[in-house]
Formats: C-alpha cells, sequence, structure tokens
C-alpha cells in the first residue's frame, strides 16, 4: 500500500506541471518517508525481535541511522505541511505569494537535511564506537541523547502541530458558517470563490486527520520517555511503541484512500495499468 501510495504521489507530477502544487511537494515528500519506514526500517525491526542480531554492529548502527532520520523526516514533514495548511486557510490571499514552489522545494531539502545532522548527533556516541552499548556478542543496542530525541522530535513539533491546526479549525468554522449563510445569494465570482475555499477546507479536513493520527502514534513512546520510564530492549511494550510509530507510515496512505476519490481512482489505474497508455493524463484523474 505504501508503494502504491509513493507511485500515485510520483505519477501526479510527472505529466502535468499544473499538479506541482506546494501541497503535492510536501506530499512527495512524505510519501518518500512512508516508503522507507516500509521497506527499510519495517523489516529490520522485525529482525530485532528475534533474540540475536546476526548482521553485525555496523548494520546495527547504520539501521538505527536511517531509522532515526527517517522517522524525524517525517515529523518535519507534517510540521512543514501543518504551516502550509495554516497559511492557506488563516491567510488566503497571501498564499499564492509567499508559498511558492521554489520556497516549498528549498524548505524540503532543508527538512532532510536537518534529519540527517539530526541523525547524526543523536547516534554521535555509537558512531564513534559500533557496539559500545552490547552487553554480549548478538546484541544490536545503541545510546541516544534522550533529552534532544524528545525536544526536537516531540514536545516542538507537537506544540507547533497543535497551535496551528486549533488556529487553522477555528478559522476553517468560521468560514464554513460564513459560506453556508452567503450560498444563497453568491454571484459567479463569489461562487468561485467560495469553490476555492471549499477546496481549502477539504484539504485541510484530510491532512487534519493525517496530523491526528501522527499524534495517536507518537504520543505513547514519547509519553513514556518523557515520565522517566525505563523500558527494556526488545521487551514487548517497547516493540508495540516503536512499530506503533512505525505504522503511522502506513496509515497515511489508507488516509488518503478513504478521504479522496482521486486517491482511490489512481490506486486503480496503478493495479490496472491503465497509467502505462500513452494517453494517460493525471489531470484527468484529479478532475474527473
Amino acid at each position: 500500500m505504501i508503494l502504491v501510495f509513493v507511485m500515485v504521489i510520483m505519477k501526479l507530477f510527472s505529466p502535468s506541471r499544473q499538479l506541482h502544487t506546494p501541497t503535492n511537494l510536501l506530499l512527495l515528500s512524505l510519501a518518500v518517508c512512508d516508503f522507507l519506514v516500509g521497506f527499510i526500517l519495517m523489516p529490520f525491526q522485525i529482525l530485532l525481535t528475534e533474540p540475536c542480531w546476526f548482521l553485525g554492529d555496523l548494520l546495527c548502527t547504520l539501521f538505527y541511522l536511517v531509522a532515526f532520520f527517517t522517522v524525524s523526516a517525517s515529523v518535519v514533514n507534517v510540521v512543514l505541511i501543518s504551516v502550509d495548511r495554516y497559511i492557506a486557510v488563516c491567510h488566503p490571499l497571501i498564499y499564492p505569494i509567499n508559498v511558492t514552489e521554489r520556497r516549498i522545494r528549498i524548505s524540503v531539502l532543508f527538512s532532510w537535511i536537518y534529519s540527517f545532522f539530526y541523525s547524526l548527533l543523536i547516534l554521535s556516541d555509537n558512531l564513534k564506537k559500533s557496539g559500545r552499548f552490547n552487553s554480549c556478542d548478538g546484541e544490536c543496542v545503541i545510546g541516544i541523547i534522550g533529552a534532544v530525541d524528545v525536544i526536537l522530535i516531540f514536545i516542538l513539533p507537537i506544540s507547533a502541530i497543535i497551535i496551528l491546526y486549533v488556529r487553522v479549525f477555528v478559522v476553517a468554522v468560521s468560514q464554513a458558517r460564513s459560506m453556508h449563510s452567503q450560498v444563497a445569494s453568491v454571484k459567479l465570482q463569489r461562487s468561485l470563490t467560495v469553490t476555492v475555499q471549499r477546496s481549502e477546507l477539504k484539504a485541510a479536513r484530510t491532512l487534519g486527520v493525517v496530523v491526528v493520527v501522527f499524534l495517536m502514534c507518537y504520543c505513547p513512546y514519547y509519553c513514556v520517555s518523557l515520565s522517566g520510564s525505563n523500558l527494556m530492549v526488545g521487551s514487548p511494550s517497547e516493540v508495540l511503541m516503536i512499530f506503533l510509530i512505525y505504522c503511522n507510515s502506513l496509515l497515511n496512505p489508507l488516509i488518503y484512500a478513504i478521504l479522496y476519490p482521486w486517491f482511490r481512482k489512481s490506486v486503480k489505474l496503478i493495479v490496472t495499468l491503465q497509467i502505462l497508455r500513452p494517453n494517460f493524463h493525471a489531470g484527468n484523474v484529479l478532475y474527473s
């Protein structure tokens, strides 16, 4: 499902410049994160549930490096999506001016660079000497700077996401009431404006669901970290909470499949290989 999600997003980008919107660029970046989680992190995480790690200390460190890199990139992308929806809904007049494709590309690039250096920082002790925290051969144990992890990947992003979406929710409710009161007497120009507003509100609702699911998946692990409780490495509780974080990447495609008709249609076209036809155009998926 994650692979289909990535294929849908990439197929929407390749044939048509008009689909290269700021929001779609952010979704593409998030889709790449989901792909990495599903096809790299989860299989290796399953190996970690085994009594013995057979791949050596170096691969153990590299796995956690990719894990922290991907998870942090996913978090930053969700924050960027929240900022994008906040400006689109709360400041629609300045959105086309301030939120350009170029700026979003720079923001996405920054998010991946930031995540890379964050993962190096959080695993700095392990990178100096792989396997230094193993108590015996066959273990894959790392040491991280817990305070940095909780602050940069949980407290600050979650605070920003909640504040932005509370504001978006308040404005969205206000706009919905305003549109309802004006719907009987709008002229053509205002009708087009109402259509655009409804589209933005629908996008805000969908991405709001993405954020709520994100919070549900990340909060258990980091709430335990904040409480000061220590989890045994490889314990059922630890494995469950880590897989819950990874499940966030599995749920994102399902959210879009449920809430977006064009996504369901795109999945059907990919599964039936209709996207390989010469006359296929991504715009037909969105606007048909």
